[in-house]
């Protein structure tokens, strides 16, 4: 907040003719996908302790909110603002990641320009960056400031609007970044089946902690993982099979009594 990133992601988004995405769309593609409420119940916001706890609905809601940022970045060249993107797109090769920084004396300037006190500015900024980085934790269990995760990191101290647009649209326009639109789709079809996977295991009473579903090809998807009861790795099995999309599922999912019986 107050680095002007919105606006450079937008301006690049119609320097590069792609499309734009913040929250606004991403709550319009949730409604036409009927998760809407799943959306607006975890996008930027840490649910309370018991709930994280004790319930798996923010692993089914968060899951929901990853399909709808596949499912837009599936209609072709986008900027997708915020949402972790460079977590969710970390193993797509041809996605550039990019943060927009400042001082806070920066920032609270530029909240000063468009009405703030400066007091609420301070306020805002504080309270901003605190939800961000406490979902970015929650969600992806990463530090939102660490560099690493950033294939540019932008301070606007010293740089202006269009500076920072044509900095990232070279970038953007690097050899190392462009990509054939099959392999990305490919890409995107193996992302997208393990979140639906991801979802259909959460609902059925299999969080992540216990079981964890990959997809090395679209429509073929291995179980690990360890269930207390015996029936409970065929229930699994049972409902990713039923998940649209699924083709083949190898269960290499482990039964606790008999692993304590090895032991």
């Amino acid at each position: 907040m107050g680095t002007k990133g919105g606006e450079i992601a937008r301006i690049v988004a119609k320097e590069m003719q792609y499309n734009f995405y913040d929250t606004e769309d991403i709550e319009k593609k949730a409604e036409e996908m009927g998760c809407l409420d799943d959306i607006r119940e975890i996008d930027g916001k840490v649910p309370p302790f018991w709930k994280r706890c004790f319930s798996e609905r923010p692993e089914i809601c968060l899951n929901r909110l990853y399909a709808v940022i596949y499912e837009l970045a599936r209609l072709g060249s986008a900027v997708i603002l915020g949402r972790g993107g460079n977590t969710l797109f970390r193993s797509l090769p041809y996605a550039l990641h990019v943060r927009v920084t400042a001082s806070q004396a920066k920032r609270v300037r530029n909240l000063v320009e468009r009405g703030y006190t400066r007091d609420a500015a301070v306020s805002a900024l504080e309270k901003s960056d605190h939800e961000r980085e406490s979902f970015i934790r929650f969600a992806f269990n990463r530090d939102w400031d660490n560099p690493e995760f950033y294939d540019v990191v932008l301070n606007m101290d010293k740089l202006n609007i269009n500076t920072a647009v044509d900095m990232i649209v070279c970038a953007a326009h690097a050899d190392e970044i462009q990509g054939q639109t099959s392999g990305v789709m490919h890409s995107l079809n193996i992302m997208e089946l393990a979140i639906r996977v991801g979802t259909a295991l959460a609902g059925a009473g299999f969080p992540a902690s216990s079981i964890s579903p990959f997809v090395d090809e679209p429509g073929k998807v291995r179980l690990t993982g360890v269930v207390q009861v015996p029936w409970g790795k065929s229930v699994a099995e049972q409902t990713v099979r039923g998940v649209d999309g699924v083709e083949y599922v190898e269960n290499e999912i482990q039964i606790a009594s008999r692993l304590s019986l090895r032991y």
